[in-house]
């Protein structure tokens, strides 16, 4: 059983193409796409160093080739700082090659969420490991992962992230059927709908992209048909460990998040995140937000 290992490992999904934010996506990975003046991803790989895991694994594709440069060193780019005397800016080059151990493995084809998962086993082994989805960050206040490996410790199994959405947003995502736990925060999983028909969700609690699966995820991904799209997916083979018990792999139980999430997954959320993170450094919200105000002051009596 693996229940007594600590998880040590976490796994981002980046094999995406990125479509919908064409044709900057064309030679730059999503990923890449910078919130102010840091890459997305490396807020994900940050977030699961902070909770404790520095082994992170991340699963890509063609074109990715930028990610993995990002987390290497630049010997020519610190050569060069450091002649200028900048180090400020030689911190933060060589920030995100210290931050882990960072290794990688290429999905091939995309075959869903499930599929990308299943291509970690070979590196995590018979270990329980967490999941982050670079399309979610969570604000690093709300410290959501470690939570969610108090879970894991205290329960078993596997264990998501659920937040709570207005009911015509529900079929955008995985939906789960939730039962009280004694934990204000903490539900045990019944079933789990990927992308429900409006009208017919289980609950108005989501799953975002934070999971920690118990290593028997593996051999039922092996087994998952594909489902909705013609991918395989996760929350299938997580609804099939959410009926079998501690001794088998199961259950599932999911942490109640009520904390700061922000969507990078479209143009719109990821607008959003970038004023949201900006609006957040105190060293260009002095002068950020009143070019801000003035800006939509403007916007809205132009549209008068």
């Amino acid at each position: 059983m693996a229940d007594h290992v600590p998880v040590t490992k976490a796994v981002v999904p980046a094999a995406g193409l990125g479509t919908r934010f064409l044709p900057a996506t064309k030679a730059t990975p999503k990923e890449m796409l910078p919130i102010v003046d840091k890459p997305a991803i490396q807020y994900v790989v940050e977030e699961a160093v902070s909770a404790g895991l520095d082994d992170i694994l991340l699963i890509t594709g063609r074109g990715k080739r930028p990610i993995e440069d990002h987390f290497d060193r630049a010997y020519e780019l610190e050569e060069a700082l450091r002649a200028k005397e900048d180090p400020e800016r030689l911190h933060s080059v060589r920030e995100s090659a210290e931050l882990a151990d960072v290794h990688y493995v290429r999905q091939g084809e995309p075959k869903g969420l499930g599929h990308a998962v299943h291509c970690a086993r070979r590196h995590v082994g018979d270990e329980p490991f967490a999941v982050l989805l670079g399309d979610d960050l969570i604000d690093e206040r709300d410290a959501l992962l470690q939570r969610m490996l108090e879970v894991r410790e205290t329960y078993g199994g596997s264990v998501v992230a659920l937040m709570e959405v207005e009911p015509e947003q529900v079929s955008l995502y995985g939906c789960a059927a939730i039962e009280p736990t004694d934990e204000d925060d903490v539900v045990r999983v019944t079933d789990l709908v990927e992308k429900p028909v409006p009208g017919e969700a289980p609950s108005r609690w989501i799953i975002i992209g934070r999971y920690v699966c118990d290593p028997a995820v593996f051999d039922v991904l092996e087994k998952t048909p594909p489902g909705r799209g013609g991918e395989i997916q996760l929350t299938d083979a997580l609804l099939t460990l959410a009926k079998r018990d501690r001794s088998e792999g199961g259950p599932v139980h999911g942490v109640l998040f009520r904390g700061r999430r922000y969507d990078t997954g479209n143009k719109l959320d990821y607008l959003r995140t970038v004023v949201q993170f900006a609006a957040d450094r105190p060293e260009l919200a002095d002068e950020f937000l009143p070019w801000l105000r003035e800006f939509v002051a403007k916007h809205d009596e132009a549209g008068r």
